[in-house]
């Protein structure tokens, strides 16, 4: 079966709707990189029937890099040289802009937060001054400008601060997140099968970004075994993901940020004082820095994300750091050490060296799943629990750890979970798991008097372990269970 556009029903009616307008208009895409922001627009192209288009990806480049590929982009697409001259400047292309949207044309501009830089910063005003004109008279003006960004806090910087150029310009704004489970599920019942195993190892790896699979799709792999799939996609000279993370993740950061990345990668859940610790132990005179680091990787990049537990107050000090993009944490924790030396050592052993430590991460990703799958049942009005808050852990400094905590306020449900990705431990887990629900109800006593659920969850439970762990008073639950009506 070949390839198809799975899930983005919703971002692609509501694209589709605005390029059928007929009219002015001035769109937002923004999404992290490989997220299907180009193939939306493609999309919607093609579903609208607006045949005329213009894209251009903007290169972090000087001035005379961004215009030279400008210049290549109109040779490319055909536009004619004497109606549309190409431009020899900045404030030139913005006049292109203009005259192709007169025309009836759709621009699009791929990684537009790079005109942030400050070598590239006048276009912002030069377009400031377009956008104005043909808002003015938008009903006269058939085509439209799209601008499609992955950096999200420099994209908000050119288009939302009070003080930039283009503030309160755009009139549509659409964000791409990852593919929910209803998509991916679909990939896999058209190309591979619904093991939960393989659920969880593809999903911890590449979440919910549909250029990763497609990826594994056109090398053969995404049916196959783990090990086949990381050698083919990571391990071999001419692999596609080998340098995905320098070259779209790390190569914007330059370096600046690594031990601290690493550290949240290969120690996820650490604290604020877990990665003071490492940097003055790794790196002594950049230590007093960590905490700004953090924070330019928390608002800036958005790569790094600090979660606290259930029901804390927002400026609680409990907070524990994480990985946001379960790829570039994949690829930090498992794969970036093994893939950089395969001139040196048999590609077999580094294989089998990046499995284990994935398979090492995909506890704590199992976590992270069923939170998604909990919350992607509930909005669906699927399964047996109807969530008011977002599925959280919890933790306190008494050693308490709960997995996973969800709670329905108008039932007055609380549900305690524990994850384990070797199902086997799950009994001993709930016994467990009993002492920390009665001092989290001790620390919390409005919950005492709700009904309490305790839950084993895995990736797949047999029927002898589901009799053992429902003689203990818990519910199970397993991967086929949560994703069965999905």
């Amino acid at each position: 079966m070949s390839w198809g556009f799975y899930g983005r029903s919703q971002e692609l009616a509501e694209l589709t709707a605005i390029l059928q307008r007929g009219r002015w208009f001035f769109a937002r895409v923004t999404g992290r990189r490989r997220i299907g922001k180009t193939t939306l627009v493609q999309r919607a192209l093609a579903a609208s029937g607006r045949e005329r288009a213009f894209y251009v990806q903007t290169p972090d480049s000087a001035p005379s890099g961004v215009l030279s590929t400008v210049r290549d982009a109109m040779d490319t697409f055909g536009l004619p040289a004497d109606r549309f001259p190409r431009p020899d400047s900045l404030l030139a292309f913005a006049q292109t802009i203009e005259a192709l949207c007169e025309a009836g044309y759709i621009v699009a501009l791929d990684e537009f937060q790079y005109f942030s830089r400050k070598h590239l910063a006048e276009f912002a005003s030069h377009l400031q001054a377009i956008v104005d004109r043909l808002s003015a008279r938008a009903d006269q003006v058939p085509g439209g400008l799209i601008v499609l960004g992955s950096l999200h806090a420099e994209l908000v910087a050119l288009l939302e601060n009070r003080d930039a150029p283009l503030y309160n310009r755009t009139t549509d704004q659409l964000e791409l997140r990852h593919l929910d489970f209803e998509a991916l599920l679909a990939i896999l019942n058209a190309h591979a099968d619904r093991d939960p195993y393989r659920l969880l190892f593809l999903w911890n790896l590449f979440e919910g970004v549909p250029k990763f699979y497609r990826d594994a799709y056109e090398q053969d792999v995404l049916n196959t075994n783990r090990r086949a799939l990381l050698e083919r996609l990571f391990f071999r000279s001419s692999s596609p993901l080998r340098t995905e993370a320098e070259n779209w993740f790390l190569g914007e950061l330059r370096g600046r940020y690594d031990v601290i990345l690493k550290f949240i990668a290969r120690n996820p859940g650490c604290s604020n004082g877990d990665i003071e610790t490492h940097v003055r132990e790794i790196s002594p005179t950049t230590a007093e820095q960590a905490g700004g680091y953090l924070k330019i990787l928390i608002e800036r990049y958005q790569m790094i994300e600090r979660r606290l537990p259930i029901l804390s107050p927002p400026k609680a000090r409990r907070g524990r750091y994480y990985i946001r993009d379960n790829f570039l944490r994949s690829w930090l924790a498992a794969l970036q050490n093994s893939v950089s030396a395969t001139s040196f050592r048999p590609i077999d052993v580094l294989v089998d060296q990046a499995d284990a430590r994935l398979a090492d991460a995909e506890g704590p990703g199992l976590e992270r799943l069923v939170a998604q799958l909990y919350e992607e049942r509930s909005r669906r009005s699927l399964g047996d629990f109807a969530l008011t808050h977002r599925i959280e852990g919890f933790w306190d400094r008494s050693d308490v750890e709960i997995d996973l905590i969800a709670l329905d306020d108008e039932a007055e449900i609380i549900r305690f979970g524990s994850c384990k990705r070797n199902a086997e431990r799950l009994p001993a887990s709930i016994l467990e798991l009993r002492g920390h629900v009665e001092r989290f109800v001790n620390a919390h006593p409005r919950y005492r008097t709700w009904r309490q659920e305790l839950v084993a969850i895995g990736p797949r439970i047999d029927d002898r372990l589901r009799a053992t762990i429902a003689e203990l008073g818990a519910i199970t639950q397993d991967l086929v269970d949560l994703t069965n009506e999905l």
